[in-house]
């Protein structure tokens, strides 16, 4: 954390004229984003019932979404100018640009070269995993809720298990690093934690639980039906035995515990991210592009500063930065879900990118 003063509040969208003269993406709090999240597509080639709804969200037009040249230009200036150190492309489904790996291969070629990341649900992973580990990615997750074809086709609607895993196996076999997302629901598949953490590190990877967030497009989210970080510990703890990971969370969504079976030896580490039940926001160092070039400070942000028109307008480098400086300055201390007055975000989270 930075040893600014702390400077009268403002609400989001208004002027700051107090912000201090430094290059880092800070806030009001002295938190300092250094974690670049950039959606590439709000498509998404699944329908997750926690994420959308049957039917789909439809997307916006494809002359709002940013170019290849156009995103790489405002990941350049986030790397370059403003102190990003780690790029996350996610969507909707970020597999679904064909032009990914020339996207992955210019943001590797940046100085100082950031950490490249992607989210995925690994449908079409296996045919293209070769090509974007080329191209510079060096780590990869992937979401998969059930090993079950039946339970993973009913949280997806889609009958797609076999490709996912095969997703999986190829990005293993491409040597980057791999973690798998989990969201438990409850009901569906809460009673496989267990069967995914063993399954998960005896093949050498780590997986991650997420709790339920509401950020659905059918905007049916309840708290009561989320399974909470305290819930899953404690399913595990039938089978396993977690103990807190020594390495410093360090700013990280996950909190880490390492795993024993019931003979006392070490399977490997899972991370739980409990965004709902135990909020992280004090050591937030997340910033977000939106698929048509907007900064989001905050997964659950009510107001977005489009960058988009500027940049088509010609905006240099130096107004881009200063723009997208101010819009992280006035980031809000925590997302209020716990708050009466907390409402969901407008857009879901295939919209927002994870």
């Amino acid at each position: 954390m930075l040893g600014l003063p702390r400077p009268r509040a403002v609400e989001p969208g208004q002027a700051a004229d107090d912000r201090p003269d430094v290059p880092g993406l800070v806030d009001r709090f002295g938190r300092v984003a250094t974690d670049l999240r950039v959606s590439l597509t709000d498509r998404c080639n699944l329908r997750c019932t926690y994420c959308m709804p049957a039917e789909g969200i439809a997307p916006g037009p494809q002359s709002a979404v940013l170019t290849a040249d156009e995103v790489v230009q405002l990941v350049r200036i986030g790397v370059e100018r403003l102190g990003i150190t780690a790029v996350r492309f996610t969507g909707g489904e970020p597999l679904l640009r064909p032009d990914l790996a020339e996207i992955i291969a210019a943001t590797a070629a940046l100085a100082p070269r950031p950490d490249i990341a992607l989210t995925t649900n690994a449908i079409g992973l296996a045919e293209r995993v070769d090509a974007l580990a080329a191209a510079g990615l060096d780590r990869v997750n992937i979401s998969l809720d059930s090993l079950d074809p039946t339970v993973y086709a009913e949280i997806t609607r889609r009958p797609l298990l076999t490709r996912a895993l095969e997703g999986v196996a190829a990005a293993r076999a491409a040597g980057i690093g791999v973690k798998i997302n989990t969201v438990l629901v409850p009901g569906v598949n809460d009673d496989e934690a267990a069967d995914l953490v063993e399954w998960a590190l005896e093949g050498g990877v780590e997986l991650r639980f997420i709790e339920q967030m509401p950020l659905g497009g059918d905007r049916s989210w309840q708290r009561d039906i989320v399974v909470t970080a305290a819930q899953t510990r404690a399913r595990l703890a039938e089978r396993l035995t977690l103990r807190p990971h020594a390495a410093p969370r360090a700013g990280a969504p996950a909190e880490r515990f390492d795993v024993f079976d019931p003979s006392g030896a070490r399977l490997g580490t899972i991370g739980i991210i409990a965004s709902v039940t135990e909020p992280f926001c004090g050591d937030c160092v997340r910033t977000r592009l939106t698929a048509d070039g907007a900064v989001r400070d905050c997964l659950f942000a009510h107001t977005e500063t489009p960058l988009r028109e500027l940049l088509r307008a010609g905006a240099t480098d130096d107004e881009l930065a200063d723009r997208w400086r101010a819009a992280m300055w006035v980031k809000r201390a925590g997302h209020g879900i716990d708050g009466p007055a907390f409402a969901q975000p407008q857009r879901p989270m295939s919209a927002i990118g994870g």
